[in-house]
């Protein structure tokens, strides 16, 4: 469609929702034969070798993201791509100033993924980064946020006009995702006539609230035999072993850390359980729902009650209640649960839908929505997307 290439800005590949949905989008992109490039300020991850061999990675090697202005700066002059778009709030500030510094015609799109409000994030960068965001944010071209709740709450936090803001939900939902939850799961928790499994996966950070859901297991546990598994890797893992020792539940929860592919865990636990203090859209949940996983999640902001539609595909409870979360959990194991259900829902996160509103915000999305619509309509049969 054109030799300028769409670039992604991105601080580098470690494990979150961001870098995964960055992964998704160049996946889908590069069967386009778009030309994509990928800018990291440093090429660190466990994402690093999901890229796409189509794609351009231009690692600009400063490490913290605001050493990057400069580099994506020179970038912008020499490269003039068609359109940069970034993610996260940091990486956002960095790339509006490097852009104003390069005086390109780079449309530039910065994608919010996170509830301004509520993000509580004890980095330092956490102090400035909304002052910033409220100084450059309205000289982007575009701005996507990732729900309807992240879009107005970043419109009432920085004053932005509204027709800037757009919401595109995360690519999600693709083959390769399916084609992973079929995968044989070798782990003794997982065969058959063994007890129930509940199932996390997130980073072991205080957004996640994992603390609750483990009061939540210890209460349900008294009344069922059940096990719990949460995937994932971070600075609370000593606390969080601790309080499963506190609790005496070792024996029954397991932290098997970073996976590469969740995906098998979630086509085979009894259930799904996000218990996060808040999110811009809860990429997990739509994973186990694809996976035909029932789901159970707070009602944070924001994104899950968007997600399961005020609870029509699954459990909502108040963030921080361990009583409720237990009745859900024990709710869930004794009732029925439509499965495929679960993974209509979760199609409409597909991986095509989100490119195809993607392109549409610089022009090229016309020939995709034909080749968008004949997949959705296929999918009412199958669950290919």
């Amino acid at each position: 469609m054109t030799k300028e290439p769409i670039t992604f800005f991105l601080p580098n590949l470690a494990g979150g929702g961001a870098e995964k949905v960055v992964i998704n989008l160049l996946k889908e992109m590069s069967q386009l034969n778009l030309p994509l490039d990928l800018v990291v300020s440093s090429t660190e991850g466990p994402y690093l070798n999901q890229i796409p061999k189509q794609v351009n990675l231009v690692n600009l090697a400063k490490g913290g993201v605001l050493k990057c202005v400069l580099p994506l700066s020179r970038y912008l002059k020499e490269r003039r791509p068609r359109t940069l778009i970034s993610h996260m709030s940091h990486a956002n500030v960095a790339a509006m100033l490097a852009s104003r510094l390069a005086r390109t015609k780079t449309q530039l799109i910065l994608v919010q993924h996170n509830t301004l409000s509520v993000d509580r994030s004890k980095l330092l960068r956490a102090k400035f980064v909304p002052m910033f965001m409220k100084w450059l944010y309205p000289y982007a071209d575009n701005i996507v946020c990732v729900s309807s709740g992240v879009a107005q709450d970043l419109v009432c936090k920085l004053g932005l006009a509204k027709e800037k803001v757009k919401v595109i939900y995360n690519p999600v939902v693709n083959e390769e995702l399916i084609t992973a939850s079929q995968a044989p799961l070798d782990h003794p928790w997982f065969q058959q006539g063994v007890p129930p499994v509940f199932l996390a996966v997130g980073r072991l950070t205080e957004q996640k609230d994992f603390i609750t859901l483990l009061e939540a297991f210890a209460l349900l546990r008294k009344q069922r035999l059940a096990r719990l598994v949460i995937l994932g890797e971070g600075e609370l893992r000593g606390e969080l072993e601790a309080k499963i020792s506190q609790l005496g539940i070792a024996l029954d929860v397991s932290l098997p850390g970073f996976v590469t592919n969740p995906y098998a865990y979630m086509s085979q636990a009894s259930a799904f359980v996000l218990s996060s203090r808040w999110e811009g859209l809860g990429i997990v949940l739509i994973e186990a729902m694809a996976c035909s996983c029932p789901v159970i999640a707070t009602d944070c902001p924001n994104g899950p009650k968007e997600i399961l539609e005020g609870g029509k595909y699954g459990y909502l409870t108040q963030v921080g209640d361990v009583v409720a979360l237990s009745k859900a959990m024990l709710q869930v194991l004794d009732a029925p649960v439509n499965r495929d259900l679960l993974r209509q829902r979760a199609i409409y996160f597909s991986s095509k839908r989100a490119v195809s509103e993607y392109l549409d915000l610089f022009g090229n999305g016309k020939n995709f929505h034909n080749h968008l619509a004949g997949d959705l309509n296929n999918s009412k049969s199958k669950l290919i997307v």
